[in-house]
């Protein structure tokens, strides 16, 4: 086995800030008292950077030097940051005296075969509480991982909650959120919202989504390919001009998420379609409160979570594409996302529309989300439904309405 974490004879992989702050961000969302493990840390790294950035009054971060610094280093360093910090931060020599922690975190991309990869993980048990989060990075460029990269996928599909690419980094690094023991659900309520790459700073409050960047660069491309090969003609213009708008279909805006502990949020922007109590065997027993909302072409289609919670099961329903506003759209292929919560069984259905084909959904199960926080998208025209229990829920809006996801309240618990 290689050393820990494993590490190839390639050329050092960076972990720039950005990539620093996607394998830190378990950690930073954390507003209760977190422990956390940095293991492999260099006194000059964006890991340690961040991670001491997150740091709250009850925190406390603990960190193993890896090959490219020192236990003493690492001291002065931290001694350097002022007493607040270092009362917070314990710096070990070796692994072997750290304690479990809440997050753990490895400073280096993880590289070497698959078995080294899988040996690395199944070494950090020992140092897990109940629930914790290992997170770790792997390059994502083929033949720069040694098969450690595909076991990491294997292990997300069975513990993953959570993955992310960062494509600006040197090379482009893909960090893996592993958590191999169930979480307190009550702990999803401590949360601020998971910090999420895939979207890409426009401005500081407006976002795009990755699938957007995508979708532009594509439309882009097929115009520099006209372009090229029809010089004289003007057909180039077409996918270019439309380059920006299909960006700003996919915009992802910031959001104020209302504090009242009480509130129940809109899963997505659009006009209230349905406020209605219903029941469906396929979610268990009991009525629910269903509050449908609908998107159109020009509203923000990023999706939120309407209350904190654990996801506990994640199924698609087939069927057609009917338009989304009609009734034939209860009959529509649509995505549930079931949240167990401290009210109960709450689920947001992601509905497709006559023109939305396709649904993003990115929380899989097992994974602790907050209030107002990411969870996916649907392209283009569509529909999210809400469904509350009814006996513990009372909707706040009416058929109509305009609602903002993540701002706008639509239910309050009783």
């Amino acid at each position: 086995m290689t050393p820990f974490p494993a590490v190839s004879t390639a050329p050092v992989t960076g972990v720039g800030p950005r990539a620093a702050r996607a394998l830190t961000a378990e950690f930073a969302r954390h507003n209760a008292a977190t422990t956390a493990l940095v293991i492999g840390a260099d006194h000059a790294s964006a890991v340690v950077a961040a991670a001491i950035e997150a740091l709250l009054p009850g925190d406390t971060l603990t960190l193993v030097p890896g090959e490219r610094s020192t236990a003493e280093l690492l001291r002065d360093h931290i001694t350097g940051l002022g007493s607040w910090i270092a009362d917070r931060v314990r710096i070990v020599d070796t692994l072997a005296e750290a304690d479990p922690a809440d997050v753990v975190i490895l400073g280096e991309p993880l590289t070497g075969t698959a078995d080294e990869a899988r040996a690395v993980l199944e070494s950090l048990a020992k140092y897990l509480t109940e629930g914790a989060v290992v997170a770790v990075a792997t390059p994502a460029v083929p033949g720069r991982t040694g098969g450690a990269a595909a076991e990491l996928f294997r292990q997300s599909a069975l513990f993953g909650v959570g993955t992310d690419l960062v494509t600006r980094n040197q090379p482009p690094l893909r960090v893996h959120k592993l958590r191999f023991s169930p979480a307190d659900t009550k702990v999803a309520a401590t949360l601020a919202p998971a910090y999420r790459p895939s979207s890409v700073p426009v401005t500081r409050s407006m976002h795009i989504d990755s699938n957007g960047v995508a979708a532009a660069g594509i439309a882009l491309g097929l115009a520099g390919l006209a372009r090229t090969l029809r010089p004289k003609s003007k057909l180039w213009l077409l996918p270019a001009l439309a380059a920006a708008p299909v960006a700003a279909f996919f915009r992802d805006p910031e959001r104020d998420v209302p504090t009242e502990a009480n509130a129940i949020v809109a899963a997505s922007d659009g006009r209230v379609l349905s406020v209605e109590r219903i029941t469906d065997e396929r979610l268990g027993a009991g009525e629910f409160l269903r509050v449908a909302v609908f998107l159109s072409v020009l509203d923000v289609h990023v999706n939120r979570v309407p209350v904190a919670g654990r996801v506990t099961d994640y199924f698609v329903v087939d069927g057609g594409y009917a338009n989304a506003m009609t009734a034939a759209a209860e009959h529509n292929v649509a995505a549930y996302t079931v949240l167990d919560t401290d009210h109960g069984t709450v689920v947001v259905a992601q509905r497709t529309g006559l023109i939305a084909r396709r649904i993003v959904q990115r929380t899989p199960v097992g994974t602790l989300v907050a209030r107002g926080e990411r969870m996916g998208l649907i392209r283009f025209g569509s529909r999210t439904d809400v469904y509350l229990p009814a006996d513990r829920a009372e909707a706040v809006v009416a058929v109509g309405d305009k609602v903002i996801g993540a701002s706008s309240v639509i239910a309050r618990w009783k």
